[in-house]
């Protein structure tokens, strides 16, 4: 089973700015999401006006499904600034590289424990790192798209946009790249370098 829980309202209103669109995925009963918080919070977001649409539906991580539940809203998410995804890493992955051309942040985190991780045929994967990079990345995880799961930039193994590691797959740190090119978002790649808290605040014991 996965955990996510809500990324900080602070945090999620940061990411918040011009036109919004939403999408939740309800998904996978594997994966414990808190519907009731996010629906509360989405509900404040969008007395700002900023909100133009609320999508909420199941298995984002699948891209035909997506493809077919995201059709009929796709004029609003064409005229969005951002689009914001509650689901998750694996979802908000997919989502990002359905919408090449949007701003896709995840507002949720994904927290460390076993068990299923969507049914996507695609190769993305999650990591399950608790606070998660894909909102500094262009929505490409650099724990799973990277052989070395660097998360500080490219290493100097690579060549030809291709990893050290195997030859066969995209260096992840040169796609994260051109993506935030495309997306005329390189500035993001100045986050400052920080300590992970990978504790969800229900699991940890008094002890620690």
């Amino acid at each position: 089973m996965l955990i996510t829980q809500l990324k900080s309202k602070e945090a999620i209103e940061a990411l918040v700015k011009g036109k919004v669109v939403i999408i939740n995925c309800h998904g996978c009963k594997e994966v414990y999401f808190p519907e009731h918080e996010a629906e509360e919070l989405q509900k404040e977001l969008a007395a700002n006006g900023n909100v133009t649409t609320v999508v909420t539906t199941d298995y984002i991580c699948n891209p035909d499904h997506q493809c077919l539940q995201l059709k009929k809203h796709m004029d609003k998410i064409a005229d969005a600034d951002t689009v914001l995804v509650f689901s998750c890493g694996v979802g908000v992955q997919t989502v990002a590289s359905f919408l090449e051309d949007k701003k896709v942040f995840a507002g949720c985190d994904t927290l460390p424990l076993p068990g299923f991780q969507g049914v996507t045929p695609l190769e993305f994967d999650c990591g399950r790192c608790g606070e998660c990079y894909l909102n500094y990345t262009g929505g490409i995880c650099p724990i799973t798209a990277c052989s070395k799961s660097l998360v500080n930039g490219q290493c100097g193994g690579s060549k030809n946009g291709k990893c050290e590691v195997d030859k066969d797959m995209d260096c992840g740190w040169e796609r994260i790249y051109r993506k935030l090119e495309k997306l005329n978002k390189l500035d993001t790649l100045k986050y400052p370098a920080k300590v992970r808290n990978y504790n969800h605040p229900d699991m940890v014991s008094e002890d620690n």
